[in-house]
């Protein structure tokens, strides 16, 4: 039984891959297998013969299935290394070009606005884009009659038959955050709300999905003199030019008494849109001084305090700085679109570095 373990063991050990490790195992332990025979051998013997040799053939059984495994084992290991080593790669090495990805137009405007706004004492505030009909529309001062709320213009949550919770809505601008922001945060406050918003509109210039960014700052004096001069702050910084013209033009928003749509200085002259001189003048964004029942709304009283707020698509902005004709383009997935608009990933704006490096 010592030469039967010996030579079992020593075959085992020089097996260089699992089908040689089968054809032991099925020669030593399958029914036909010199163990297995011997084993069936214990039947004819003597009780005490059997008291002997029992106890041995287990164990050599047992030494040899573990001697199986193990060299098992230790063949996949070295099959591991060995593709390990034939897949190695240099991690360090610097990334191919044609495989770099590239920062969305959208996404990088985002971080030009903030980092802009943040230079002015900004934070940035978020909400939800799923909305109630309060906070989207009641605490804005946006009547029940008024177009925005019809069905046509506005994306309504489904609700069951008989569901008596107030409306939802897809969020159709981020003013509903600045109600959020001076619920949670009192005044004085001076915040900026970025995010995507939804309406039921789609052509060159009008998406389901686009973005806004909102500013609000409220405090004890705030005047429409401190919005024109942030607002020709951030003009300059975003097209990175040194004199800004800025026209306001009276109009009217709810949410805001009084109200003024903003022109800038603009000339277009061979088709390439110039910021600060020329005779044409472009639209931008709508402001004004944020209206009582809005602070009231938000937990503030107006007869303390007072704010203006302003409002602006991120995607028009980003389309006037970077000659983008087509708003649509911005949501087609277009990778050689990207590859054209897109900013490198390590491109940061900074007010310090340039924004459009």
């Amino acid at each position: 039984m010592s030469d039967l373990r010996e030579t079992y063991l020593k075959a085992i050990a020089e097996a260089t891959d699992e089908a040689a490790l089968e054809g032991l195992r099925v020669r030593a332990l399958g029914k036909k297998g010199e163990i297995s025979l011997a084993l069936r051998e214990l039947g004819r013997m003597s009780a005490e013969e059997r008291r002997e040799a029992g106890p041995r053939l287990n164990a050599l059984r047992d030494e040899i299935t573990s001697a199986l495994a193990a060299r098992k084992a230790a063949l996949a290991d070295a099959a591991l290394d060995e593709r390990l080593r034939g897949e190695w790669l240099d991690v360090t090495l610097p990334a191919r070009p044609r495989r770099q990805g590239s920062i969305h137009p959208v996404s990088q405007v985002t971080e030009e606005v903030t980092a802009i706004f943040a230079d002015m004492g900004f934070a940035v505030a978020e909400g939800p884009q799923i909305e109630s009909d309060w906070y989207n529309f009641d605490a804005l001062n946006i009547p029940g009659h008024h177009p925005a709320r019809a069905e046509m213009d506005t994306f309504y949550i489904h609700r069951a038959a008989g569901d008596d919770r107030p409306p939802h809505v897809l969020r159709t601008h981020t003013s509903p955050v600045q109600i959020r922001a001076m619920q949670a945060q009192g005044a004085p406050i001076r915040v900026i709300a970025p995010g995507r918003v939804y309406r039921a509109d789609y052509d060159q210039t009008h998406t389901p999905m686009f973005h806004q960014v909102e500013g609000l700052a409220v405090d004890r004096d705030i005047s429409m003199a401190n919005l024109k001069w942030v607002l020709e702050e951030f003009v300059k910084a975003f097209f990175e030019v040194d004199h800004v013209d800025l026209r306001f033009r009276a109009s009217h928003f709810p949410f805001t008494e009084p109200s003024a749509e903003v022109d800038i200085r603009c000339s277009w002259e061979g088709g390439t849109l110039k910021v600060g001189e020329g005779d044409d003048w472009l639209e931008i964004l709508g402001s004004g001084m944020v209206h009582p029942h809005v602070l009231r709304a938000g937990g503030i009283d107006p007869e303390e305090w007072q704010g203006f707020a302003f409002g602006m698509g991120i995607d028009r902005i980003a389309m006037l700085k970077y000659g983008i004709p087509d708003l649509r383009a911005f949501f087609d997935s277009d990778l050689r679109w990207l590859r054209h608009y897109g900013f490198a990933a390590l491109d940061v704006p900074t007010l310090h570095g340039g924004l459009s490096r």
